[in-house]
């Protein structure tokens, strides 16, 4: 790529933003705007670090503009999903991410290339753990056998509050957090805290283990815990189960409203807020010139400091304020010719009840979807943003409407516009259902269930082929065969199959229910 055709490309790039041009297919290349000139390869680096290995950088000073490259394009698309609702900052200045033209960064040939080298160098030297981060044995890079997923917290020097949501925004950049358990025991301030997985623990505690979350206080002393899973009973603001959506808030607790911490002084907005934890590790300078409440010292910076924004938009939590705590979920990138209101009612309401769906009379590749309330909204644009549905990558965001409004008597509609909320399909109508419990995200295996005894393995292996997929194992459940695990070619065949063939009728009274499965065959 020469001087003149990297210039060619970034005036394409540039045009793009006049005007609502729809954004590009993903790449696992990102474009991204108004970076501050000052800022270093390891700050632009430590953007995409959360999400995966970052593998190349191209920065375009004089342009304040930069290209970072992922390992695999489903980093990058997580990444834009991530930072789509909460803008990242560096240097305390906005920046601005999508997905390039290019596929890949071909830099060998350029100038000015070394800095950047070092930079990828070194941060994946700490990835891979060959740069031993302070504190850490050598023998810290592989997890034992048998690890737990269970972190135990304590902090110490806690001159201001943490909160669970704080937690939860920080550890989150390590994996999926299930539940946190927060508590005071010996005059110490603890938590424990549940990951998807005992490698996002390990590398949590890598990482965070003796790091301040506000400059010179609230130090993270972190260790594995003897236990392999927690048992949350309440959500509220001491405990809360982030796959559990139905559980009470406990007598006498307060509800989910925010706590005030989140306009307290020390959560400050810091370059770091990208990637916690590695900026003391790398050696990153301290950003300086930054906004700091008054009563904190000049300075006062530590490498974990939060954006307010970033707490709130991970956390959706009913009255947070503006959108972050909206139900409405604005879908982008639709297949128009194959999408329909029912459809997006169907896939939707997997992760939530669907009370309203509205495709654009006039953009018919994108959608309105409103769901009972923020938390479905949320966990629906976790679960669903990025997934393929009829062959085009789906964008879901949260909208800046309350709601979606029912076309006025008579108006012309095309029935674009479908009111659901008195479906009786919703599957979290009652209090404490089941179906709370067994969310979980796209997967090519689906739970079949409400199956009559009359049918057969072929009569519902047929009823998924003729739906167009294709069937790669099957097996009833043992204890109950009214249930079974269906195994499709492809996540996007399940998807596709679930919007096709949930509620269909298998005679007898019986109606099929298809929900995503976290077992395999």
């Amino acid at each position: 790529m020469n001087s003149s055709t990297r210039s060619a490309a970034n005036g394409n790039d540039n045009k793009k933003f006049k005007g609502d041009r729809p954004p590009c297919s993903p790449s696992r290349v990102l474009h991204l705007r108004k970076i501050p000139s000052d800022v270093t390869e390891a700050e632009v680096i430590s953007l995409g670090l959360p999400f995966g290995k970052v593998t190349n950088l191209l920065m375009l000073k004089g342009k304040s503009q930069a290209f970072l490259e992922m390992a695999s394009e489903e980093a990058a698309v997580t990444m834009v999903n991530y930072y789509t609702p909460v803008t990242p900052h560096l240097r305390s200045q906005p920046v601005f991410i999508q997905y390039s033209n290019h596929r890949e960064l071909k830099t060998d040939n350029l100038p000015n290339q070394a800095r950047a080298q070092a930079a990828l160098q070194a941060v994946s030297a700490v990835q891979s753990g060959s740069l031993a981060l302070p504190g850490a044995p050598a023998n810290e890079g592989t997890v034992l056998p048998g690890q737990s997923p269970v972190l135990r917290i304590i902090i110490e020097n806690l001159f201001y509050p943490v909160t669970l949501e704080v937690l939860h925004q920080i550890f989150s950049k390590f994996g999926t957090v299930l539940k946190i358990i927060t508590f005071t025991k010996n005059n110490q301030f603890q938590a424990l805290l549940q990951y998807a997985d005992p490698l996002n623990a390990h590398y949590a505690k890598m990482a965070l283990d003796g790091q301040n979350i506000y400059n010179a206080c609230c130090t993270l002393r972190i260790d594995v815990s003897k236990l392999t899973s927690l048992n949350v009973k309440y959500n509220n603001d001491k405990s809360r189960d982030f796959t559990r959506l139905d559980l009470p808030t406990g007598d006498g607790q307060p509800s989910l409203e925010p706590p005030m911490a989140f306009g307290a002084p020390g959560i400050i907005s810091s370059p770091y807020a990208g990637a916690a934890g590695f900026a003391p590790a790398i050696g990153f300078p301290q950003a300086t010139g930054l906004s700091v409440p008054a009563g904190l010292g000049p300075g006062a910076l530590g490498p974990l400091a939060l954006t307010s924004s970033a707490v709130t938009g991970r956390m959706a939590i009913p009255g947070a304020g503006g959108v972050p705590g909206n139900s409405v979920l604005l879908v982008t990138n639709l297949n128009p010719d194959l999408i329909t209101p029912h459809g997006l009612f169907i896939l939707f309401g997997v992760y939530g009840d669907v009370h309203r769906v509205k495709i654009m009379f006039n953009k018919k590749e994108n959608a309105l979807v409103q769901m009972a309330d923020a938390n479905q909204a949320q966990l629906a644009m976790n679960h669903l943003s990025g997934q393929r549905l009829y062959g085009k990558v789906l964008r879901a965001t949260l909208s800046k409407h309350q709601a979606v409004q029912l076309p006025r008597e008579g108006q012309e509609d095309q029935g674009l516009t479908k009111d659901f909320s008195n479906s009786p399909l919703h599957r979290f109508k009652k209090p404490g259902s089941k179906n709370f419990q067994n969310i979980f995200p796209p997967s090519a295996t689906l739970h079949l269930s409400n199956i009559p005894p009359s049918v057969t393995v072929d009569d519902l292996k047929n009823l998924f082929t003729e739906a167009g997929c294709s069937v790669k194992a099957f097996k009833f459940f043992q204890k109950d065969r009214k249930m079974a695990l269906i195994q499709l070619g492809s996540v996007e065949e399940a998807i596709q199959a679930l919007i096709e063939l949930h509620n269909h009728d298998l005679g007898e009274n019986h109606h099929l229910r298809v929900s995503f499965s976290k077992s395999t065959i």
